[in-house]
């Protein structure tokens, strides 16, 4: 059982480093290729002329590649490099194929180190072909061979630069990937914290105004009473202060509510707050949407929902019973809302641009980019809030 589960263990250890090794100069090739180097010492090298010495040196300076790749990688490329220029000045023996298997295997593995300057590359490269050019000229071998070996080496040193760039425009992709996706993060985390302390900002100026209307109109009351005896002016002081904790508490659950990552998309959130306007008010209220809905900022998306909200309890509170008319218009460049009711007498109507929570949606708005109007248009109350797309 313990051997088995350490059998497991390495095999899946193994395996883990194999996944993660590189495909083409990873420890999984050098162990094949010196495997095949070993072999082809071992049983390719012919007997005399000097082959297996040097072949032999030209091992251990693979070795010693081996060895100081990690830690000198500088001495691991001049011992790369002595294995392939060692190898190539007995590559032209006769009936001799150890010497190439050397050469090839050292020249391939050179060029795809990474970082590997190309100044190196194609210095090493030149002195391979010059050497080994000079070495089959005296060897005798003829201009087949002479031609046929150094375009060999030519074309393995192509095709090796061709993987190298390949290999580094992957890189550089999965990088500026990378880099980008980074970027991409930060700007998203930067823009939810310019979300939340705005919100922040507006929780803390809707509680300020409501908690400080709330407590005027709460000390009056009590004046009132106690040092009037008015319980009519008292009684309509409090209803005041109700309605303005009301509001206070409605503004403050739509900045808690922006906070949280599951608001829905602007026309169901319309849907929803004239839904429940319709249900609490028992009013006719209608919604249409013309154009195509489309995503936009968050902050211009609350901002119109407010206003929204805003335009509703005017309707409720002046012109309670009235039709309301809501439109959402995504048509043209910029997003537009509109919230009619008809004014039973528009000379008494208030004029101007709105009150207070008029005017805190038109600051939001502002915030925005967009722009809110508010009055009087053929015999009914408009609100017109627009927004950038």
């Amino acid at each position: 059982m313990i051997v088995g589960g350490g059998l497991r263990r390495a095999t899946r250890r193994g395996v883990r480093l194999l996944r993660a090794d590189d495909p083409e100069t990873g420890w999984l090739v050098r162990i094949v290729l010196s495997a095949l180097l070993v072999w082809a010492w071992l049983y390719l090298t012919p007997p005399g002329a000097g082959v297996r010495p040097v072949l032999a040196a030209a091992l251990a300076c693979w070795v010693l590649f081996l060895v100081t790749d990690s830690r000198w990688p500088r001495l691991a490329r001049g011992a790369l490099a002595l294995v392939t220029l060692s190898a190539s000045t007995v590559a032209g023996v006769p009936d001799d194929a150890s010497a190439l298997i050397f050469v090839y295997a050292g020249l391939f593995t050179f060029v795809l180190l990474p970082r590997m300057p190309m100044a190196a590359i194609l210095t090493l490269t030149g002195g391979v072909i010059a050497v080994l050019s000079v070495v089959l000229w005296f060897s005798g071998r003829g201009p087949t061979a002479m031609l046929t070996q150094p375009a060999l080496i030519a074309v393995l040193v192509l095709f090796s630069l061709h993987r190298r760039e390949y290999r580094l425009r992957a890189e550089q992709t999965a990088l500026l990937l990378e880099q980008t996706s980074r970027t991409q993060q930060a700007q998203a985390r930067a823009a939810a914290l310019d979300e939340r302390t705005r919100i922040a900002r507006e929780l803390h100026d809707v509680l300020a105004h409501s908690l400080g209307a709330l407590g005027v109109q709460l000390a009056v009351a009590e004046a009132q009473l106690g040092e009037q005896g008015d319980v009519v002016g008292a009684t309509e002081r409090i209803r005041r202060a109700r309605r303005l904790a009301n509001d206070g508490l409605t503004e403050a659950r739509a900045a808690v509510a922006a906070l949280r990552t599951d608001v829905p998309p602007l026309p169901r959130a319309l849907g929803d707050l004239v839904a429940g306007f319709r249900a609490d008010h028992a009013a006719t209220i209608t919604l249409r949407t013309e154009g195509s809905p489309r995503n936009l900022p968050s902050g211009a998306e609350v901002s119109l929902l407010r206003t929204a909200r805003e335009a509703l309890t005017n309707a409720a509170r002046h012109a309670p019973g009235a039709p309301v008319n809501v439109a959402l218009d995504y048509r043209g460049p910029r997003t537009r809302l509109i919230v009619d009711n008809p004014a039973p007498d528009p000379a008494a109507t208030r004029p101007g641009p709105g009150g207070h929570g008029l005017t805190g949606a038109r600051e939001r708005i502002a915030l925005v980019g967009g722009t809110l109007e508010a009055g009087v248009v053929d015999g009914a109350w408009r609100v017109t809030a627009e927004v950038p797309s």
